[in-house]
């Protein structure tokens, strides 16, 4: 309960976003009652939205979906909130996927650090290995993970709301009975 009382207290309401001075020139943009509601489009835009974002944006992740799902009619707060997959405990595990989705895709060695090209393999040095290696395989695996867990989201959102769908459906045929359900 306290952190529903917290979380009430602090979530920003249709009224404070109006009277917010920074916001108040988008107010008539950001305040679109479609990209707040949760439906069968805008749901699954928001999760693919804010997983791409999420993995991509590393700090900057929330107020980056929130604009973003503007052009999208993403639903906004969905993708904020999905956002929160990338977190303190999933940072290692993310990164560290990147690196190696993206040494497989450039075809770097990711342990002996010997790069394709042969010039390059003459310094080893640390900082020549990240500059030459370690970060462009990040970056990489970072765009490869992202799409892939965007689609990834998509897909499982939209066929999770068509369960939920047709549960409600059936649900509610079941209740009625078979003379009333037409």
């Amino acid at each position: 309960m306290r952190a529903l009382a917290w979380l009430h207290r602090h979530v920003p309401t249709r009224e404070r976003i109006e009277a917010n001075r920074y916001l108040r020139p988008f107010a008539g943009r950001i305040l679109v009652p479609s990209l707040w509601r949760f439906n069968r489009r805008s749901v699954p835009r928001g999760v693919a939205l804010g997983l791409f974002t999420g993995i991509l944006f590393p700090f900057v992740h929330a107020p980056v979906a929130a604009v973003s799902a503007l052009p999208v009619r993403a639903n906004v707060p969905v993708a904020v909130a999905t956002t929160l997959l990338h977190n303190p405990l999933t940072t290692v595990p993310i990164y560290y996927s990147a690196f190696l989705i993206g040494h497989w895709m450039l075809h770097f060695d990711p342990y002996l650090g010997r790069p394709i090209a042969t010039k390059v393999s003459e310094n080893a040095s640390w900082l020549h290995w990240l500059v030459a290696q370690g970060g462009p395989a990040t970056i990489v695996g970072l765009i490869a993970l992202s799409i892939v867990a965007a689609g990834l989201g998509f897909v499982a959102s939209s066929l999770f709301w068509r369960a939920r769908v047709g549960r409600k459906w059936r649900g509610r045929a079941h209740r009625l009975g078979p003379n009333q359900a037409n």
